[in-house]
């Protein structure tokens, strides 16, 4: 559970970072943070409605993680900055499902594979 989680945080700051620097801002901690925080709130937000503490591997929590990550994060985002450019909404919720789906979707293959060469 502790590394699934940890895989769901290091996931939202990783988006964070690479937004950051494709528009050439700084990556330094506080900026990072303040980038991610609203996404964090919602990747908590989503932990806590789907109890993905149970089985976070599952795709099924991973999408419900996913969706709360976005619509919280990006409301507010939208509640602070006052904007919400529909490019910038699009390319969050592909970004974050690749991160946050993806890597359950690596695991469970491995982890598959493994089971199938046991």
């Amino acid at each position: 559970m502790a590394a699934a989680a940890g895989a769901d945080l290091l996931a939202v700051l990783v988006f964070a970072a690479v937004g950051r620097g494709s528009h050439a801002e700084a990556l330094d901690p506080a900026g990072l943070l303040g980038t991610a925080a609203p996404f964090l709130v919602g990747l908590a937000a989503g932990w806590l409605a789907s109890r993905a503490w149970r089985a976070p591997a599952r795709p099924l929590v991973g999408a419900a993680v996913w969706v709360a990550t976005v619509l919280v994060g990006l409301g507010l985002r939208a509640a602070f900055t006052h904007r919400l450019p529909p490019v910038f909404a699009l390319i969050t919720a592909v970004s974050l499902a690749v991160l946050l789906i993806g890597w359950r979707a690596v695991f469970l293959a491995v982890r598959r594979s493994r089971g199938a060469n046991a």
